[in-house]
C-alpha cells in the first residue's frame, strides 16, 4: 500500500482479533520504521514500551475505561518520552555527522533545552505525536489496523509500568488485525475551515 492510500485508509479501529499474533520480524519492521520519525535535534526522545504480558495488559485495561483493544490488539505500545534525553550523552545523536556539524549541533542541544522544562515537555509531546502517526501509517501499509488512545488514567498506568520519574506518557497505540470496521468518518471539516493563509 502506498503512503497516500495508508493515509486515506487509516482509521481508529476499536475491535481486534485477540488470537492474532504478529510475527517477531513484523514487529521489528514496524518499530524500525517508527524510529525513523523525526525529532528536534535528533534527540529521539520517544520510548516505545511494548506491553506483552497479558496480566499487565489486564491491569492497564482496568484503568483504561475497559477498552477491549488494550488486551485484544496484537501490540499495545505505551508511547513514553524521556524528558532528559537531551542531557543523556547528546553526542551520540550526531555521532555519524561530519565533525563541523557535530561541533555545531551538540552544544546547541543543551542551549535549547537546559532549564526549560516546558520546552522539554512540549517537545516530548510533539515527538510522540509524530512517532505515533508513523506507527499507524506503517501498520496500515503492512496490512494492520491501529488505534491511538488517551482514554486512560495516566497516573495509574505510570504506576503499573514503573514509569521513571523523568519520563512522561503521551498516549497508547494499539496495533493488530481489526475485526470490525470503523464508523464512516463522522464529519470532516472542509479545507476552507482549517487552512489560513499568511495571518489570522
Amino acid at each position: 500500500m502506498d503512503t497516500i492510500q495508508a493515509i486515506q485508509n487509516r482509521r481508529a479501529i476499536k475491535h481486534y482479533d485477540p488470537n492474532h499474533r504478529m510475527r517477531p520480524e513484523e514487529i521489528e519492521q514496524l518499530l524500525s520504521l517508527a524510529i525513523l520519525a523525526p525529532t528536534a535535534f535528533n534527540i529521539q526522545n520517544w520510548r516505545l514500551l511494548l506491553v506483552e504480558d497479558p496480566e499487565i495488559r489486564k491491569e492497564i485495561r482496568a484503568v483504561a475505561w475497559d477498552q477491549a483493544q488494550v488486551t485484544d490488539a496484537s501490540l499495545l505500545i505505551v508511547l513514553c518520552a524521556d524528558l532528559r534525553a537531551w542531557d543523556r550523552d547528546p553526542a551520540r545523536y550526531w555521532c555519524n555527522a561530519p565533525q563541523e556539524v557535530r561541533e555545531l549541533m551538540v552544544p546547541a542541544i543543551r542551549q535549547y533545552y537546559e532549564n526549560r522544562e516546558d520546552v522539554q515537555r512540549d517537545e516530548a509531546m510533539r515527538s510522540s505525536g509524530i512517532v505515533a502517526q508513523t506507527i499507524m501509517l506503517a501498520a496500515k501499509a503492512m496490512g494492520y489496523d491501529s488505534c491511538p488512545m488517551d482514554g486512560f488514567d495516566f497516573d495509574a498506568v505510570a504506576k503499573i509500568i514503573n514509569l521513571p520519574e523523568d519520563y512522561v506518557i503521551a498516549m497508547f497505540v494499539a496495533v493488530g488485525k481489526g475485526t470490525k470496521e470503523a464508523w464512516p468518518r463522522p464529519g470532516q471539516l472542509p479545507l476552507s475551515s482549517v487552512v489560513i493563509k499568511n495571518k489570522f
